[in-house]
């Protein structure tokens, strides 16, 4: 703050994409969690923070957390409350950073909603409200010892949801009812929501970007899910495809292609390393794990590389087969060099130039001064679900029947 000349930073209000757009008040305040948890933070260059909500005291008074002593009340409010702590510290002529007022990883448009931005805007005429967005993403992307422990323990907790997950894959199983199983075995074991989760269950699965039917397992059906599990906010990532019981040989024979090339991959993963050096290397692992001839012969390869932590945490590193940048944040982050001490979900795809046989596989990943690790302990590949005595389910009413 002082570097870029903020007498304060604002954090608003806006839970969406499972609390992605808020994660920086959550960062500052250490309040927060649940789907429907809207809270803002505005923090001081000299003072305390402020912490802004609806049912402020019974959502996060001292009964909750002790951190966070100001908490007040927004009833929905948010701009207006932010703005009247500004004119409560006297900081109303001076530059003011608002996170989200620009372009993000996700978010080009960025996150504050219009009404708060303008009751600031009121409050504080004579201030100079700029961008903090990158600000934040610098401070939360390098990750402490603590930081790095949490998001090991939702990589623990994701890990038994794979294993629920594979217990259930059973043929004649409703798809929604093994992806509730993978989500029980975490919620159980604390953790929290929201989280986000992409899931598709086909022969030929593809991409992700979908969620659970109703329709019952087939064997040969493949599940590839993107699973998080959400720690005081932190959330690892893993993607594991399963196999019910049998699994098409070309995927298997793409699968231990992709096995050869993840850990090749996280050999270059070091800091320092730019994001279009590690397109460029990614491309060239992949063309060297490739066959020369048969049908999976000139498989290409893609990157997918996002930072992991309390939300949508930089860079967004998003790249099709051809190896082009397929979002706006990718565009912008070519030359961003990946610090010492932080968590990434690292999912490489590999599939035939005309993108029938996919296989993605992805751990979350340290990178530090050491090396890039996985912080998973399951094995590459894929995983073929083995006949299991998983059998019961509720069936008296179902919203998929």
């Amino acid at each position: 703050m002082l570097r870029d000349n903020l007498a304060a930073i604002v954090a608003p209000a806006n839970p969406g994409n499972s609390t992605d757009w808020q994660a920086d008040a959550r960062y500052l305040s250490h309040c927060g969690g649940g789907a429907d948890a809207s809270i803002a933070a505005l923090i001081p260059l000299e003072g305390d923070v402020t912490v802004v909500a609806t049912s402020a005291a019974e959502r996060w008074g001292p009964a909750i957390q002790d951190w966070v002593t100001d908490v007040r009340e927004a009833n929905r409010r948010y701009g207006r409350v932010l703005g009247e702590r500004l004119r409560e510290l006297g900081i109303t002529n001076e530059r003011i950073g608002i996170s989200g007022l620009g372009g993000g990883t996700r978010t080009p448009e960025g996150t504050i909603m219009y009404g708060n931005y303008e009751a600031l805007v009121q409050a504080c005429p004579k201030a100079t409200f700029v961008d903090a967005s990158d600000l934040l993403q610098e401070v939360r992307e390098v990750k402490s010892d603590e930081e790095v422990a949490v998001l090991q323990c939702s990589v623990d907790l994701i890990e038994r949801g794979v294993e629920a997950q594979t217990f259930a894959a059973q043929p004649g199983v409703p798809d929604y009812v093994v992806w509730a199983e993978t989500m029980h075995a975490m919620y159980a074991r604390g953790s929290e929501q929201s989280v986000h989760f992409n899931w598709i269950a086909a022969p030929l699965p593809g991409r992700t970007l979908s969620r659970p039917t109703g329709r019952a397992l087939n064997a040969g059906d493949v599940i590839v899910s993107e699973i998080e599990s959400s720690v005081i906010g932190y959330r690892a990532q893993q993607i594991r495809p399963i196999a019910v019981r049998q699994c098409d040989p070309m995927l298997l024979e793409l699968a231990k292609m992709h096995a050869e090339l993840y850990p090749r991959l996280l050999e270059v993963l070091r800091p320092g390393i730019t994001v279009a050096e590690l397109i460029d290397k990614t491309i060239a692992v992949g063309k060297s794990v490739a066959l020369r001839s048969g049908p999976l012969a000139d498989v290409k390869s893609s990157l997918i590389v996002h930072g992991r932590g309390l939300g949508d945490d930089r860079p967004l590193l998003l790249t099709n087969l051809d190896a082009k940048p397929m979002y706006e944040g990718t565009e912008r982050a070519m030359d961003f060099r990946f610090p010492d001490n932080g968590v990434y979900i690292v999912k490489p795809t590999i599939a035939t130039p005309d993108k029938k046989y996919q296989f993605i596989w992805g751990d979350s990943v340290h990178v530090s001064s050491k090396g890039a690790r996985r912080m998973g302990r399951a094995p590459l590949g894929m995983i073929v679900a083995e006949p299991s005595s998983f059998a019961n389910w509720p069936t008296d009413v179902t919203a998929y029947s």
